[in-house]
């Protein structure tokens, strides 16, 4: 399916889909709101929460389950604050990134999140292909190619609608938690320890590690996208009663389903220290060993048999948001979109080559390792999300009456501080190691670029925000003044360029120029050729598509001189935003006329935005035709 432009609705095929007015008052209509939350928190329980969550609690017993806690009432935070982009703006995170930052800077925010979405899936893929192996005997690497099979379960919920996929994902949530449930009560672990665990304490480097990884696990940075987007399947009208009656019941859908996720996450790291930690068994730090001991720790067969299940689900529930956290992502960044099926696949490919290459060359016996580092990547694009989140909902010129309060943006602020605390720490760590042995200049090269360009990324996605907001204050008050109408009249436009891509649009913006100018100015139609050949001999370029360009400009051009127009021709090569001022210089022209869109989606993000770089290079008016 070739991409199209996507249009400004989040997920168009679902876009407001849900119209809870249509439901009676009170608790009919808060049902209607309920699901969003349940898509998100799935990605908080999925396989890479448990590699972290076993590995904590047969380490380190209950001593990180305040660890848990405060990743849950962070999520809790958070994931309100993406509803309310979504509730009140109508954009998504990604939408709402590509309206406020420059187009390198959301490049690189959208490579990133990407690569969170890819980790995601990397957790999902290994743990239901583990899932499988549990409960069939079927080996890993088959299992893994397997999943390339749930694409198509995705395709047919979709086809279903919203309603039928959040009752799908809330019927695994239930299979999760009931099965957990079992195994807590049949672990029988003590009560005091466990509550003790609630206690902050210091952490060292190994609890470090894995404190990052289930911080990175629960609060993951797709969710936020995701968020952002789901709420608005829901049709909400845009006075001030709707929007708070909205945001009140997201509140409530978010806060039963997070707290869910909480609840299974906490009885997995529970399940780890009563069973393993407690009776030495520290070493346990796969999910196939934990598997394989629940049976003869518990005496019974059923608890390995809901193990290898709640797996499975957590791992088919979470693939199924991580597709729409991704086509969110590619929609919202790029304005492309793609079939849904096709970028199913895609993501899940992009998921399976690092599976299959570490089973192949390592073996099954660092896939645990590798769900947990997927998840301290998870937990390295955290920043990358929240702070433009922070700054959007914070904003009381586009969220006006429901912008967060100060007590709210403060402590959103320390949430993102200790996030990025804990990840720069990581990092710093790991780096420091690298420069610490012999030789290896290359890595210790391209690891000082990367902290640059992160960076470079971090001051302009934190800062550019306030320099805006400082600019719009400034003008605020410029134009508070009264300042009286004096100097009217301007130069008559005697020379005007007009600059063409031979599409569709082409008749209008001649028309555009003929009204500006009528018979009595100049004009030239320019036209920039973008062919290999005259990339690199410029206008000594003889190839057919120069020659075929050229006589469509003259084509144009003659027919207006049949007309009585005085009109020029002139043909630029190499860069298109250079060549247009150039020729725009040369004519001596007093107005430019352009078209809006001389490219979309992904070429808007490899050439530029023509408009935009042309105009802060001239000083002439120039005229932008859609």
């Amino acid at each position: 399916m070739l991409p199209s432009m996507h249009s400004s609705q989040s997920l168009g095929d679902v876009h407001e889909t849900i119209d809870p007015a249509l439901k009676k008052k009170g608790w009919r209509r808060f049902l209607a709101y309920i699901g969003p939350a349940y898509l998100v928190s799935v990605g908080y329980m999925d396989p890479g929460n448990w590699a972290t969550d076993l590995q904590g609690g047969a380490q380190f017993g209950y001593q990180l389950i305040w660890i848990l806690l405060m990743s849950n009432l962070m999520a809790l935070l958070l994931q309100s604050l993406s509803a309310r982009l979504g509730i009140v703006r109508r954009r998504d995170l990604a939408q709402a990134n590509r309206e406020m930052y420059p187009p390198l800077v959301n490049f690189c925010l959208y490579l990133l999140a990407e690569l969170a979405i890819a980790a995601c899936d990397l957790a999902e893929v290994l743990g239901m292909a583990i899932g499988i192996q549990l409960l069939t005997g079927l080996p890993v690497l088959w299992g893994v190619t397997l999943t390339v099979l749930d694409t198509f379960l995705l395709f047919y919920l979709q086809r279903l609608g919203m309603r039928k996929m959040e009752a799908f994902i809330i019927a695994l949530v239930a299979v999760i938690g009931i099965s957990f449930l079992i195994e807590v009560v049949m672990a029988k672990p003590h009560m005091g320890d466990v509550v003790k665990g609630f206690i902050p304490t210091r952490l060292n480097e190994k609890a470090l590690y894995i404190a990052v990884g289930i911080i990175g696990a629960t609060v993951m940075p797709h969710n936020l996208y995701l968020h952002s987007a789901l709420v608005q399947t829901r049709k909400i009208k845009g006075d001030s009663t709707s929007i708070k009656q909205a945001l009140k019941f997201n509140a409530i859908d978010s806060t039963i389903a997070l707290n869910v996720a909480f609840l299974v996450n906490a009885a997995i790291l529970v399940l780890a220290a009563a069973v393993f930690f407690t009776t030495g068994n520290q070493d346990v730090a796969k999910i196939e060993d934990a598997h394989r001991l629940l049976q003869p720790m518990l005496g019974t067969k059923l608890a390995p048999l809901l193990f290898a299940i709640a797996l499975i689900a957590a791992g088919q529930s979470s693939t199924v948001t991580g597709t729409l956290a991704g086509q969110i992502v590619m929609e919202g960044y790029l304005r492309l979109r793609i079939n849904p099926l096709l970028r199913r696949l895609l993501t899940r490919l992009l998921a399976i080559v690092p599976a299959v290459l570490v089973i192949t060359i390592w073996g099954e016996s660092h896939l645990d390792d590798l769900l947990v580092f997927s998840q301290v990547i998870l937990s390295l694009q955290l920043g990358f999300a929240i702070i433009p989140l922070i700054h959007f909902v914070s904003d009381k010129v586009s969220m006006g009456e429901f912008a967060i309060r100060m007590h709210v943006k403060i402590t959103a602020w320390v949430v993102a501080a200790i996030l990025v605390f804990l990840n720069v720490r990581l990092v710093m760590q790991s780096s420091f190691e690298a420069y610490a042995q012999p030789g290896h200049l290359g890595t210790k090269i391209g690891i000082s670029i990367a902290w640059l360009a992160f960076a470079w990324l971090f001051a302009m996605m934190t800062f550019l925000p306030l320099v805006q907001k400082s600019r719009r204050r400034s003008n605020a008050s410029v134009h508070k003044e009264d300042k009286p109408l004096i100097n009217l009249s301007i130069q008559p436009v005697s020379v005007i360029a007009v600059a063409l891509d031979f599409g569709s649009g082409d008749e209008k913006l001649i028309a555009n120029a003929l009204a500006q100018g009528k018979k009595e100015a100049v004009y030239y139609l320019l036209h920039i050729v973008e062919t290999v050949s005259a990339s690199y001999l410029g206008d000594k370029a003889d190839d057919h598509e120069t020659r075929a360009d050229n006589q469509q400009l003259e084509l144009y051009a003659e027919q207006l001189r049949l007309m009585g127009y005085t009109v020029h021709t002139r043909l630029g090569y190499k860069s298109r935003i250079q060549e247009i001022v150039r020729i725009v210089k040369e004519s001596k022209a007093d107005m430019l006329v352009m078209g809006a869109h001389r490219h979309s989606g992904l070429k808007d993000w490899l050439y530029g935005e023509t408009v935009n770089q042309v105009r802060h290079k001239l000083t002439i008016p120039i005229l932008i035709v859609n």
